[in-house]
């Protein structure tokens, strides 16, 4: 999953970050597929170059290594509402069919308080202005739901022509990327259908682990298996995550 999002990376010039998951993936796509590859944070961080996969949009390694450190006003009024990004790379809590995100909160049944999530951040404003959106998330029921509790995030609205009607300058979500395969908007219905599969998965195992009922593309591709090259990039980035000494950055030091 890691090493996909990575490669779908290949090409952009620039990418605003989420950390978890798109943080990992966007670091080790700057190790391999695009070493050119200019790292935004919405902390301000302008081309940071981490020696380790950060903790937060705040760590202080983001700060250190990166080329410029603007204001958090500017990043979003200049920097993302000016289209000045390529892709915006984001996780999520729950997804539905039209790639809407919510992280904001979930329904736990009846009897029980609503489970908070982080929140928005700058998912909205990243989904609205990059040039394309790319997701990655882990493959469950729980979250790709039918429909979802709260929506944070706009990805394609309810179909076609919802982002136009919203004056949305972005192409929104491209793919989403996760352990199980790939699922891109079919160009005609903007809903999410199965285009990929990782080795050895099958397309029922993801129909069974999607909460409504899941199209395939006409074609169905087997994505390549990670070479050794991905693999000990990746296993260096977070062997060096797990070398650093806790609530520690470089500015300590």
């Amino acid at each position: 999953m890691e090493i996909n999002a990575a490669r779908a990376l290949a090409g952009a010039r620039s990418c605003f970050v989420g950390i978890g998951l798109p943080s990992t993936a966007a670091n080790l796509a700057r190790r391999t597929v695009s070493p050119d590859l200019v790292l935004v944070y919405e902390s301000g961080t302008l081309g940071s170059k981490p020696t380790r996969l950060p903790l937060s949009i705040g760590d202080g390694e983001l700060a250190d290594t990166a080329d410029s450190v603007v204001s958090v006003p500017e990043m979003f009024n200049y920097w993302l509402q000016g289209g000045r990004i390529d892709v915006g790379f984001l996780g999520a809590a729950q997804v539905d069919r039209f790639a809407n995100i919510n992280t904001t909160v979930v329904d736990r049944g009846p009897g029980r308080p609503e489970g908070r999530l982080p929140g928005a951040g700058g998912a909205p404003e990243i989904a609205a202005n990059c040039g394309q959106v790319l997701m990655v998330l882990r493959h469950r029921r729980r979250n790709f739901v039918g429909t979802l509790d709260f929506v944070t995030t706009l990805g394609h609205g309810a179909g076609p022509g919802d982002r136009a009607a919203l004056g949305l300058p972005g192409a929104g979500p491209t793919a989403v990327i996760t352990d199980l395969g790939v699922l891109r908007p079919d160009p005609d219905t903007a809903e999410l259908v199965l285009t990929e599969l990782h080795p050895g998965v099958t397309v029922d195992q993801v129909r069974a682990a999607t909460g409504w009922d899941l199209r395939k593309a006409d074609r169905v591709g087997v994505t390549t298996p990670p070479t050794a090259a991905e693999l000990t990039a990746l296993r260096a980035l977070k062997a060096a995550a797990a070398d650093e000494p806790p609530h520690r950055s470089r500015t300590d030091a």
